[in-house]
């Protein structure tokens, strides 16, 4: 088995720096072994999505921004041997605008999509990270980032149970 992060942001809004919480979730050889979640303060204070996840500006306005935040995130992924998440386009780009307007180099590990993964081990068609926790029995409270996070994390140690190898 392998060591893995599963990684789930949440937005303030439309831009893709503007994160303005992460779950992360470490596994190694099937087993969770690390969750955290935290609050960011986002570059702005405009929030469009409070609907979805409930997160608002006074929430995070004292909050750590992303750069701040980020050695935490790095400690915990730095020797994983790859990063997942659920329509992982969307928090990888999420992941890579943040980390561009901080500076800060892009990990280097691989991410894998959970959606696909799922596509490929159980033949799951919707895929919506519901769907997919609904077909596997795992708990889910959606859209609250470090739920989402494990969730992710769960499906891929089903995931390589089944014969899934990244």
């Amino acid at each position: 088995m392998t060591t893995f992060a599963a990684i789930d942001f949440e937005t303030a809004n439309n831009y893709r720096d503007s994160a303005c919480a992460v779950g992360l979730v470490i596994v190694s050889d099937g087993i969770i072994v690390q969750r955290m979640f935290t609050l960011i303060r986002p570059p702005t204070s405009f929030f469009q999505f409070t609907y979805i996840h409930g997160i608002t500006w006074e929430d995070v306005e004292n909050e750590g921004s992303f750069g701040e935040i980020w050695p935490n995130i790095f400690d915990g992924i730095k020797h994983v041997d790859f990063l997942v998440a659920h329509n992982a386009s969307f928090d990888k780009g999420v992941l890579n605008a943040c980390c561009s307007s901080h500076g800060i180099l892009m990990p280097k590990q691989n991410f894998h999509c959970t959606v696909q993964i799922a596509r490929k081990s159980w033949n799951i068609f919707p895929t919506k990270l519901p769907n997919v926790c609904n077909y596997l029995d795992i708990e889910l409270n959606h859209h609250e980032a470090l739920s989402d996070a494990e969730a992710c994390a769960r499906i891929v140690i089903a995931a390589e149970k089944a014969g899934w190898k990244p």
